[in-house]
This record gives C-alpha cells, structure tokens and sequence, in this order.
C-alpha cells in the first residue's frame, strides 16, 4: 500500500524518498558559496561575516508618524527601512487632488513635497540605515525627492546607497499603480536605471517583484520566470543605451514572496540564484561576478497569512523567517500578524522584528552556510526549479516577450485566472 501523492503548488510530484540516484552531480560539485553560479549563497560566508538586513515595511498618513515609526524600528535593532506611501502618492497624485479623495494616509505616507522626506527622515542617518522606497509609477518623481534630501543634507549622492522597488511591468500584472502606458512606463524605469549607474551607482534604482505578482495568482515557478523576463526587459532596454552589462547589473536586486510548503519555497530561491547567474553571464556575457548575484529581499507572505485566528499568523512568520534565512536572502521583511486589517501596531511590528533577532541570535542560523545543501529532497528540487523556471520563460518569450505579453494581457488574464480558481477552492 502506498502513500498519498503529493504535488507541490507548483506542479512537481513529490517523492516518498530522494536519493543520490535524483540529483544532478555535476551541478551539485560546483555549488560552493560565494562562487559561480551561487546556488549556496553569492557570498563565502553568508550570515557568519554579515547577518540579513531586517527591513520591516512601515509608513503612516503623516511624515511625523512615520518617523516617530522609523525611530522606533531602529531603536529596536531594525537596521534598513522599507517605506509604505498611500495609494495618491502611489498614483503621482497631489493630496488635495479630488482623485485622491478618501485614499490619502490611508496604507501609508502621503508626500507631496521634499519637505514631507525632511519631516519623515529627521534625525535619521542616511549614512548609516539604508533606506528602501516601496513606489513604482511615481518612482522617478519621489527617487529625485530622496537625492535631493541626501544632497541637501551633505550627503555625496556617489556613495548613497538605497533601493527604489520602481518596477512597473509587476503593476500591470498585480497591482495597478501605472500611470503611463506600458512602453512608456518601461522607458522611465530604464531612465532611472541609467541615471543611477552614471551618477548613484551604489544605488539599487529597480527591485524587480515576483512577490506581487505570486500574491496576485502566479505560482512559485511563474512567480520567478515572470520576475527574470522582466529583469531582462529592463536589462535589455538599458543595453540599448550603450551601458555595459557590469555598469548596473550588481545594483539590481529582486523582492520575492514566501508562502507554502517549506522546501519548495527554499529551492525556487536556490534554483532561480543558480538559473540568473547563466543568464547574466551566458545571455549578457558578464565579466564581474557581482552582476551575476540574485540579490533579494525576501520575508511574509501575505497570501499565506489570514484575518481570522491573527496570532496564528505568528507562527506562520516565524517559519517564513526560517525559509529566508535557509534559502541565502540579503535583506529580510515579514508581514505583521494583524496587516489583515490594519496598519501594523506597535507591538505587533516589535513581534515581527523580534522573530528575526531571536533567529539570527538564539537559533544558530547564521554559524553555517546553506545547512540544506546536499540534501538529496532540496537538492532534486532545486534542479527542478531551475529547469521549470527556464520552461516558463520559454513560454514568456512565445508570448513575444514579457512586454509585449504584460501589454496585451496574456499574462494578467492567466495569473487572475488561477487566483480565482485557488480562491474558490478554499471556499467550496
């Protein structure tokens, strides 16, 4: 009599048991941390020389409460911001604007002018925590706003360091903060690209998102095959400009979704580090190994989190936490167990900053590098994941490509698609 057969939400069959016979060899023997193609990590030492950046999303209706917010953070051992701004801001949109009726303050910070960045980043050492903005179609606008504060407060914007999320391809598909047209919206996206590498080149100026876009219906394989195609949009575009691959190819970075079963979302980040490292060094002849870093954030879920039962919510950070970690992320962010219906509360941001102390100083996670390496079950699946991924951006690419297929909508009416047949399922 046999078990049950059990499939990954990502369509792989699982095995009742791995064996040596189920790994790729080859693979596995070049697989050291810090070294090409990275599948252990893009570092030698991992979290012993350096442990995560915890960047915990926050960002409240006024300036003066988010900064009472990010000084709380950071008084608490936070050591990056992440900021949340309202949909207006979101949107390019004035606060007295009547479009932004009813929306402003309400998921975040409204800006409006530089002095609403003074308020929010008084007392706050830009030298010291680097600062991550969460914005996409107005990017452009509230990036020259964080310069222009860096400069104006003596800052050398040469050495400034930073991430803008700034890609815009994730909102057609997920959330729908566009405000231009689809080429167009890609053209500013490559301006910033271009401007960062010429004169912020420490800066990260796009943070391509699989997480919205798994959280608006993909799967875990899509969630990667969809944020690679449009890195290499990007990627592509800038190319034209007549930049070299290593001039901005180490300044992207990617943000990525946790939720589900536990090994499978380890080896969609191992076999996805492994597949961008090829791509960046076969597709684009790379000769800096740094450009070939799958740099990302990674943390909760919020897809996997629920409004009912709240603390249970906890537990399911906690073990998302545990999946970044084990899975090689450089900066770390987790959903508080009450943003199913609120702003998160003080002691609940505490709870989810504390989860990722506890890990890195009571839990050993940080004494070795990639402990699952060479696990026969994480192994196979992470030479799965590499293969499913690469099929997927086949299919991409059959589309005519990601732009071309966000633009007509072939991929939004596939992602909304299996949203609403997951949805019915946990309803029926």
């Amino acid at each position: 009599m046999t078990g049950k057969k059990v499939i990954l939400e990502s369509g792989i069959e699982v095995n009742p048991l791995y064996t040596k016979k189920d790994i790729n060899e080859s693979e596995a023997h070049e697989n050291m941390p810090g070294e090409y193609p990275f599948t252990r990590g893009i570092h030698k030492e991992m979290y012993r020389k350096r442990p995560f950046t915890i960047r915990q999303y926050a960002g409240f209706a006024s300036p003066e409460e988010t900064n009472k917010r990010f000084k709380f953070l950071i008084a608490n051992g936070q050591t990056g911001l992440n900021v949340a701004f309202d949909l207006p801001t979101q949107c390019g949109l004035d606060s007295d604007n009547p479009k932004a009726l009813g929306e402003v303050g309400r998921v975040g910070m409204s800006v409006d002018t530089l002095d609403d960045f003074e308020i929010a980043f008084d007392g706050i050492d830009l030298d010291k925590i680097t600062v991550s903005l969460t914005i996409n179609g107005s990017a452009i606008v509230l990036m020259a706003m964080y310069f222009a504060l860096a400069e104006k407060r003596g800052y050398d914007i040469n050495t400034l360091r930073g991430t803008a999320q700034n890609d815009i391809l994730k909102e057609f598909i997920g959330r729908g903060t566009w405000i231009f047209p689809v080429n167009t919206s890609v053209k500013l996206v490559v301006d910033t690209v271009e401007y960062c590498a010429q004169h912020v080149p420490k800066y990260s100026p796009v943070s391509i998102c699989g997480y919205h876009i798994r959280e608006s219906g993909a799967n875990p394989i899509q969630e990667m095959a969809y944020a690679f195609s449009i890195a290499k949009a990007y990627t592509d575009d800038t190319l034209k400009r007549g930049i070299d691959i290593d001039e901005f190819a180490s300044r992207l970075s990617f943000n990525f979704d946790i939720y589900g079963n536990f090994f499978e979302q380890i080896a969609k980040f191992r076999g996805g580090r492994r597949l961008w490292a090829k791509i960046i060094r076969d597709d684009y002849h790379a000769k800096n190994d740094r450009s070939s870093w799958m740099r990302m954030i990674a943390g909760g879920g919020g897809g996997g989190l629920t409004k009912e039962q709240p603390e249970n919510n906890i537990i399911r950070s906690a073990y998302y936490a545990l999946i970044s970690a084990l899975s090689g992320t450089q900066t770390m962010a987790l959903c508080s167990y009450d943003e199913a219906y609120t702003i998160p509360t003080e002691k609940a941001a505490e709870l989810s900053l504390r989860t990722m102390q506890i890990m890195i100083h009571e839990m050993g996670i940080c004494d070795t590098v990639d402990p699952l390496g060479g696990s026969y079950y994480v192994e196979a699946l992470t030479d799965q994941f590499e293969k499913e991924i690469k099929e997927e951006m086949k299919t991409v690419d059959n589309m005519g490509g990601i732009v071309e297929a966000v633009a007509t909508g072939k991929i939004q009416e596939k992602v909304s698609h299996q949203a609403y047949e997951r949805e019915t399922g946990i309803q029926s």
